[in-house]
This record gives C-alpha cells, sequence and structure tokens, in this order.
C-alpha cells in the first residue's frame, strides 16, 4: 500500500510540474490546476489527506481511513473526514489546503502589516471576504494579500482588481485576520491634531447632542473635529489597554496620559484652546453641566466601541489652568475572568474558595484604592449560584452591571447611603450581601449583625495587609467580640505588573537591591526582567496579577481578639501560624519570573528603590505613578 502511494505521488508531481510549465505562475490558476486531471490520465488528483501525509501530519493508517469512507460516501470532502475523524486539528487541515493551492501558510502579527497596503482594500471588504492585504511586493509592482480561504479564487480575483496590482497569496487563521484588522485600523486612522484645529473656528459653539449614548464611537468618527478626537482618545486607550485616560490643562498645552497596568504613560500633548471644547464635549457625552466650572462633577457614559459595550466613568476637577478630566474605563469582560486566572497560589485560591462556599459570616478584601479588590469581589460572586441563591450588592458607585444579582446604587444626597440601603436590603431576604466598601461604624454594625443572622457578608476596607484589618473594624467601633464572633476571613491584595514575554531575559540584580530586598533563600541567579520592547513601550512589563496575603480566623485568632486586638499582636500570631505576606507572596512570583524585585518593592514596601549604578533608562523615563 504504501509503494502504491508512492509511485501515485511521483506520477502526480510529474503531472504537475507538467501543468505548471502551461499554465504559468499564476497562484489562482496554479490552485485550480492542482484540482484537475484530464480525461484519460490515471485520476491522481491531490486533495488535503495527501498533504497531511506528505507533512507527517497523519501516518499510513490515518490516510487509509480517509480513502475508505471516500470509497463508501463518494464525493465526502476529505477535510471534513479528516476533522470528524480527528486526525489533525484546524491549523493543520487548514495548512495542508494552503499548500494544496500552492500557498504559504503564515502565523500573521500585526507588525507584518504595511499600513499603506493595508488601505488599498475597504475595511468592510476585509472582514466580509477574510482576505486582507499585508504589505507591497519587493519590487512594488504587486501586494500581498493574506486569506483564510484559499480555495475562494473568485474573492482573490475580484481583490486584485480592486488593488490594481498583482497580487500574491499567503494563508492565514481566520482569527488572525480579525485581531490584525483590529489592531491596524486603530493606527491607520488619521488624527492629526493639527489638522483637527485647523479645521475649527476660533469659538467653539456648543449644540446639545441629541444622539443615542449607545452609538458606536467609531462610526461617529467624522462628524466633527472635536467629536473625531473625543472617540479617538477612547478607542486607542481601549485598544491599548488603558484603565484611565486623564486630560491636563497646562501652561501652553494639554496633556493626555494613559494609565496601563496601573502606570501612568503620557501618550500625546493637544493645543492648549482644543481643551475646553473637549471638556465640554465630554460633559455633554455624560450629562453634566458644561457652564459650570467651579465644582468638581462626575457622569457616566455608556458606548459601544468597535462592537463591545463599555462604561466610561468622568471626574472633572476645577485645577489652575482650568478643568482636568479623568475617565475610568470600565470593561464587564476584565472581570469575568474567574479567580483561576487572579494570579492567586493555588493554596491561597483554595482556601478563599472554601471560605466563599460558606452559609454566613465576613469576608473582607482589602488594600489601596486601584488594587482590584473590586474584581476579586465580582470574580468570587460570579462562582455563586445566581439562579438558588439571592445574591444583592450595594455600592458606590455601580461600576460594573452583573445580571445575576441585584445591584443598589446608594445616593447620599437623597438619603440612601450604605447603611440605609443595607437595613432595607435585609428584608428583601437575601443570601449573599456584597457592600461596596464599609465606610462607618453604622455600616460596618449593620454588616456584622446580617452575619450573625445567618448571611454571608463580603465587602472591602482599605488597610495595608490582612491582620490590620481587625484593628481597623475595632478603630471604626465594632466591639472585638462581634468582630471574634462574625469574621471568617480577609484577604489583602495588591496589583503587580508581569515581565513581558516579548522582551523577557535574565537579570543579574545588584548588590544594592539584593541588600534592599533581604531575601537570603532567594536565588539570585535565575531571575529574570524585561529588557524594554515597542510591545511593551519600553517598559518591560505588560499585564497585571496579584499577590495575595489571606487570613482565615481560627480559634487563637479569636481569642487573641477578644484579648489584646493590637495590630502587631495579629501580624506576630499570623506570622507564628505560618501564614504567607503579601512579600512572601510576591517572592514567589519572582522565583516563577512572573514578575521582578523592584515591582514587588514597589507595591509591598514604602520608600524608593534602590537600583544603585544599574537603574535602566526605561525605568527612569516611566516611573510608577501613584494608584488613582
Amino acid at each position: 500500500m504504501r509503494n502504491l502511494l508512492f509511485l501515485n505521488r511521483k506520477s502526480e508531481q510529474a503531472t504537475k510540474t507538467s501543468r505548471d510549465n502551461i499554465f504559468g505562475d499564476s497562484d489562482a490558476i496554479r490552485g485550480l490546476s492542482n484540482l484537475y486531471s484530464p480525461e484519460g490520465e490515471v485520476d491522481v488528483r491531490r486533495d488535503i489527506a495527501d498533504e497531511l501525509f506528505d507533512s507527517g501530519k497523519i501516518n499510513t493508517s490515518g490516510l487509509e481511513k480517509v480513502r475508505q469512507v471516500q470509497r463508501e460516501k463518494p464525493g465526502t470532502d476529505a477535510a471534513l473526514i479528516v476533522k470528524q475523524l480527528h486526525l489533525a486539528n484546524d491549523v493543520d487541515i487548514l495548512a495542508a489546503r494552503a499548500a494544496l493551492y500552492g500557498y504559504k501558510f503564515v502565523a500573521l502579527h500585526a507588525e507584518d502589516v504595511d499600513r499603506n497596503a493595508y488601505l488599498k482594500l475597504d475595511k468592510a471588504y476585509i472582514k466580509s471576504n477574510r482576505i486582507m492585504p499585508v504589505k507591497f511586493t519587493d519590487d512594488g509592482k504587486g501586494i500581498v494579500l493574506a486569506t483564510s480561504e484559499p480555495g475562494n479564487v473568485y474573492v482573490i480575483e475580484e481583490a486584485k482588481k480592486l488593488a490594481g496590482l498583482n497580487v500574491e497569496i499567503i494563508v492565514c487563521k481566520d482569527e488572525d485576520i480579525d485581531a490584525v484588522s483590529k489592531i491596524v485600523e486603530a493606527s491607520v486612522l488619521d488624527y492629526n491634531v493639527d489638522e483637527i484645529m485647523s479645521d475649527m473656528d476660533e469659538d467653539v459653539e456648543l449644540i446639545q447632542d441629541d444622539t443615542n449614548e449607545n452609538e458606536d464611537l467609531e462610526q461617529m468618527a467624522g462628524e466633527s473635529p472635536v467629536i473625531k478626537f473625543v472617540n479617538y482618545l477612547i478607542s486607542n486607550a481601549l485598544h491599548e489597554g488603558a484603565s484611565d485616560i486623564h486630560i491636563e490643562p497646562k501652561d501652553k498645552y494639554s496633556r493626555i496620559r494613559y494609565r496601563i497596568d496601573g502606570v501612568l504613560f503620557e501618550t500625546m500633548q493637544a493645543p492648549l484652546k482644543m481643551h475646553s471644547a473637549v471638556t465640554s464635549r465630554l460633559k455633554i457625552m455624560s450629562n453634566l453641566d458644561i457652564s459650570e466650572r467651579r465644582l468638581p462633577q462626575d457622569g457616566k457614559i455608556a458606548v459601544i466601541v468597535g462592537g463591545r459595550s463599555l462604561d466610561l466613568r468622568v471626574s472633572t476637577l476645577p485645577v489652575t489652568q482650568g478643568e482636568k478630566i479623568v475617565i475610568r474605563i470600565l470593561d464587564k469582560r476584565n472581570i469575568m475572568h474567574g479567580l483561576d486566572t487572579s494570579g492567586m497560589e493555588p493554596d491561597t485560591r483554595s482556601m478563599f474558595e472554601k471560605q466563599i462556599t460558606l452559609p454566613h459570616g465576613i469576608i473582607l478584601v482589602t488594600g489601596p484604592t486601584g488594587s482590584g479588590k473590586s474584581t476579586t469581589l465580582y470574580s468570587a460572586l460570579n462562582q455563586m449560584d445566581g439562579d438558588r441563591l439571592n445574591i444583592s450588592t450595594v455600592e458606590d458607585p455601580v461600576e460594573y452591571e452583573l445580571g445575576f444579582c441585584n445591584q443598589v446604587q446608594t445616593k447620599e444626597s437623597i438619603g440612601l447611603s450604605f447603611s440605609a440601603s443595607l437595613r432595607s436590603l435585609l428584608r428583601q431576604d437575601p443570601d449573599i450581601i456584597m457592600i461596596g466598601e464599609i465606610r462607618d461604624s453604622e455600616t460596618a454594625r449593620i454588616a456584622v449583625q446580617a452575619a450573625l443572622t445567618g448571611h454571608l457578608v463580603l465587602s472591602t476596607l482599605h488597610t495595608n495587609d490582612a491582620p490590620s484589618s481587625i484593628t481597623r473594624l475595632i478603630n471604626i467601633g465594632v466591639d472585638p467580640y462581634l468582630i471574634a464572633a462574625s469574621l471568617n476571613a480577609v484577604l489583602a491584595q495588591r496589583l503587580v505588573r508581569k515581565i513581558c514575554e516579548n522582551c523577557k531575559e535574565p537579570f543579574q540584580a545588584p548588590d544594592s537591591l539584593r541588600r534592599q530586598l533581604g531575601c537570603s533563600d532567594l536565588d539570585y541567579s535565575q531571575l529574570y526582567h524585561g529588557k524594554g520592547c515597542d510591545k511593551c513601550r519600553n517598559s518591560g512589563y505588560q499585564g497585571r496579577t496579584g499577590v495575595y496575603e489571606l487570613l482565615v480566623m481560627d480559634d487563637r485568632f479569636r481569642k487573641i481578639i477578644n484579648a489584646d486586638a493590637s495590630a502587631s499582636n495579629l501580624q506576630k500570631a499570623f506570622a507564628e501560624r505560618g501564614g504567607r505576606s503579601l512579600f512572601g507572596d510576591g517572592l514567589a512570583k519572582i522565583r516563577k519570573g512572573v514578575t521582578t524585585i523592584e515591582e514587588i518593592l514597589r507595591v509591598t514596601q514604602a520608600g524608593e528603590i534602590d537600583m544603585g549604578d544599574d537603574v535602566s533608562e526605561k525605568e527612569q523615563t516611566a516611573q510608577p505613578a501613584n494608584q488613582d
């Protein structure tokens, strides 16, 4: 059987070579010629099974199985048979299809795409026909087109006519075309601030915007220079992965900064005369008073960017040069990843997941603003059975709207405070209550009362570590015996930046940093850092993960709380029990090569980080800003 297959391939190759000489080098024609066999010749038509066999993706037995099915069901597509028999995955099948048509299969990335070439075809055409211009050929007379459908010769010929150039075809995954298109589309949009300003009159007339607040920003891009610029700031921030946009008036310009992975980066400087128009546009979008410039205001915008629904929280603040605007971007997809992707060590996550299954008690999540407390609480709620349980939240503000629970937005101006909301909520037969933050003694006492009467209460508190939360509750005004009876666990957390995988390399820590770390059991020869690249904006970091400190209450801690609940006593007991501190959890991530010593010291210890003479230029130019 194997010899017969080999002879068939030799005969087929000779036929293929002959056809190539006849039809020339046209990729589209050569692709069709591979599927054509003149009458009277031995049937040597190749299919995907042949290509997979030649590339070693399937063996002789697999090939025979495909042929057996084809004999039993004539006309059945070989690719479908291969997939049904689980002989190869979708990528291997697509690569084989590319080879069958004489094309090269590639993994396509945004940096491979020439923006000028990309503009040769319309965005809608690219999306609907799964074909995308990548770059011009070396001689400049042709263009390289990437497609996920190499068999669609009609689209290839049509794209050739639309581009007005000869074409070379490469094949890539469907997902690559979608992902690269989004990135390239964001970069090819021409938002020249000077050109926008040249189109504006000296006096900007503000007209009430009666468009739907959910209208897609990308479709609104051409309506006016100011709208175009504001929409660009928002859509570009989303593409860059920013959590906040800062628009700050200075003496001679308006500074635009994005907070990415917890750190502020300056992205551009706009003319100062544009600042008031941008501020007014954002106030109109968030239903704020555009005439009020003396007092701070807060608003909300619901938008759709590139098909993604977002909530924007807008905050204005009068400063000496005008009004500063901060826009917080709230994307629900960022909070629904689950606890398994939070960065918790397996033992910590297991203990925390056990705590959120308890029928009653209080679970606190502590840390500074911007440390991911809300994300942890939402992830915990998401693991609960929303159909069987009555889950309710009291928040200020409601940052993310969740379909599986009932959310209450507090409003102090009409008397709807945390405590008032909680009192009413307890009459709504709740099982799980999430309180946005315990801020005062009344809220704390109601939370304790709810926990003692059979409800599970989750909330946040602002303390530096887990043991200090108990001292904080006592300072608020909760009696120690009530804390001992109601508190189940406290989770302290911080967010640290992860090393960029694209530029990750081994790192030798300087002596000054080793002395500051003061850790003798860390292997300093196995450390890593990011040297800086375009993907991480030369910072050496991309993305964030959490470091955690979990205190689970037991009889010993309850006795300490009732006897002497000082912070030092509680911290000592936590250490003696073998609890892993925030710093200790950070060391575990350093050992795994997830983050760096500098990053752990930045979020867990006060004071400047002494890098000695080894401080890199990227850390001098992109110093971490304070968490908002």
